[in-house]
Formats: structure tokens, C-alpha cells, sequence
């Protein structure tokens, strides 16, 4: 079974889908904090983890070895249901191999960000243990974006990935509710989405004549209030 977690920074939002059964989890991130106003990260963070006792992923946000350690020994220690967020380079274009097996042997659980590759996700657990929980979040709107196809990386990531109890492999970056298909079909633990997706995925089930007949009588509304005439 593919989990939902809800990419997500909004405090209100999030208190309205920690309520929601399909909502397994939550991701989020300094970009869609800042969007929200946030201004102190630890407190703000601090306020989402009083909110669920699901897990959620935050952030390191240096670019260096030693602070992206440093930062995610501190981020660990806000609950235990943190994931620390780390990304598979830095903006240099250097693995953060070390990062994340120091973290790792700590027994802090990971969630390894920005993967666009299967050799990405071969280095990466080449560097963990079997036992502490790894995330493993591969870009697959922003690699289609790009023109390339993400399948085949999801394909081989899952398959090199089985060995390891512990490691879960994440579609990140959603672009469409059909999404949450593919990713199952693929055999993806996890996928994040943001929150109006998730309410259309929440309404799957309907029949191509349940879909003909809705959007021609949108269509239909729509000119009678246009007023058009031919």
C-alpha cells in the first residue's frame, strides 16, 4: 500500500489533515515554511510536531558537511516522529555521503531529498545501516518537467532498494492526483502531495460516464453565463 503524506507548512492546514484518515504523513520544507511566514524555523517546526504524532520530514538547510550534521543532530531531537531532510548534494554538486552515514549511525531517521537517479539511490545505501528508518525521495514531476522520463528510476531504485527493510522510496515533487496510481502500481512506499490533490484523489472511483456527463454540463453552465449566442 502506496501512504499519502501531505507536503504541507500551513499550521492550519496541517491541523485540518492530521485529521484525515488517507493522510499518513507530512513533508515540508524552508521554501514552503518561509511562504508562510514562518520567521523562526525551530519554533515553527517545534508547533507542527504538537499538532501530529505522524511522521514528518524537516529540512537542513547549510551546505556544508559540518553544519548539515550539526543541523540534523538538532532537527532529530524535536520528537521522534522527525525524519531529518537531507539533500543528496549540495549546491556544489558534492554526495553528502558522509552526512548521511554519520546521521545514520546515530540511529536518526533520514529522508534523502532531490534523488533523480537509481545511482543516486545506490550510493545512498551504500551508506546506511539495515535498521534505521531511510526515505528515499525521488523528483518525478520536476525529472518529467525536464523531459525525462522517472519510471525507469523508480523501477530500479525499488528493486536495488528491497534488501533494505528499513528504506522506504518516496515520489516527490507530484504533479497530478493519476500520480498516486502510477506510484502504486510501481510499488512506491510512499508519495507526497500537496493538499488539494489529495482531496481529488480522495474523490477516485468515478466512471468515464460519471466524467462525460459532469464536464459537458460544466460547459453548459458556463455559456449560459457567458451569454453567448451564435
Amino acid at each position: 500500500m502506496t501512504k499519502i503524506f501531505c507536503d504541507i507548512a500551513d499550521i492550519k492546514l496541517i491541523r485540518k489533515f492530521n485529521k484525515k484518515k488517507i493522510v499518513k504523513g507530512f513533508t515540508t520544507n524552508p521554501s514552503l515554511m518561509s511562504k508562510v511566514g514562518a520567521k523562526d524555523y525551530s519554533k515553527y517546526s517545534k508547533k507542527i510536531i504538537k499538532i501530529t504524532k505522524k511522521p514528518v520530514s524537516f529540512e537542513v538547510f547549510a551546505d556544508d558537511i559540518k553544519n548539515m550534521i550539526l543541523q540534523g543532530n538538532e532537527i532529530s531531537k524535536w520528537g521522534k516522529n522527525v525524519y531529518v531532510k537531507v539533500p543528496v548534494i549540495n549546491s556544489k554538486g558534492k554526495f553528502m555521503g558522509k552526512v548521511i552515514n554519520t546521521l545514520n549511525k546515530n540511529n536518526i531517521k533520514l529522508n534523502v531529498t532531490a534523488v533523480y537517479t537509481s545511482k543516486q539511490t545506490e550510493q545512498i545505501l551504500k551508506k546506511i545501516n539495515k535498521k534505521t528508518s531511510v526515505i528515499i525521495s525521488i523528483f518525478a514531476g520536476r525529472m518529467a518537467d525536464a523531459g525525462k522520463d522517472p519510471i525507469p528510476q523508480f523501477r530500479e531504485s525499488i528493486k536495488i532498494s528491497k534488501k533494505f527493510k528499513n528504506v522506504q522510496i518516496l515520489w516527490a515533487s507530484t504533479r497530478e492526483p493519476y500520480n498516486y496510481t502510477q506510484a502504486k502500481n510501481l510499488g512506491c512506499q510512499i508519495i507526497t502531495v500537496p493538499p488539494a490533490m489529495i482531496e481529488k484523489i480522495e474523490n477516485f472511483g468515478k466512471s468515464f460516464d460519471q466524467l462525460t456527463k459532469e464536464t459537458v454540463k460544466a460547459f453548459l453552465l458556463d455559456s449560459k453565463k457567458s451569454n453567448f449566442k451564435i
